[in-house]
């Protein structure tokens, strides 16, 4: 299991709740509308700001130079690559994310998940 985790930066021009409620009530839904996409996922999660802010110059604080992370885990590389190249993904999907994301300030990362301690379980 691989998971692909992306942090986005918002068009410019574009507020955060603007940003917020476009990915999370309009993308969102067209991903998940995506069956050809979609028999690749496992798990699609978004991330948005939590509410109230951290301190300033804090360890652990927010980083504010994005506005989201977006998570989708694939069985392997090679799913996440047959997913990230159904047609219908680059058709329908692919554009929409150029609507509201600035794709080149975005920071992607791909890696395996090592649980170390986990209560939900």
């Amino acid at each position: 299991m691989i998971t692909m985790i992306v942090f986005i930066r918002r068009k410019k021009g574009m507020s955060r709740e603007e940003f917020s409620r476009y990915y999370l009530e309009h993308h969102a839904p067209l991903v998940k509308s995506t069956p050809e996409f979609m028999r690749h996922v496992r798990k699609y999660a978004q991330y948005h700001p939590a509410p109230g802010s951290a301190k300033a110059g804090s360890l652990f604080g927010d980083i504010t130079d994005y506005d989201a992370v977006g998570e989708i885990w694939f069985d392997s590389r090679e799913s996440m690559n047959e997913a990230l190249n159904e047609p219908v993904y680059l058709k329908n999907v692919k554009p929409d994310e150029y609507r509201f994301i600035d794709i080149d300030a975005c920071l992607s990362f791909v890696g395996g998940e090592h649980i170390l301690h986990d209560e939900l379980k």
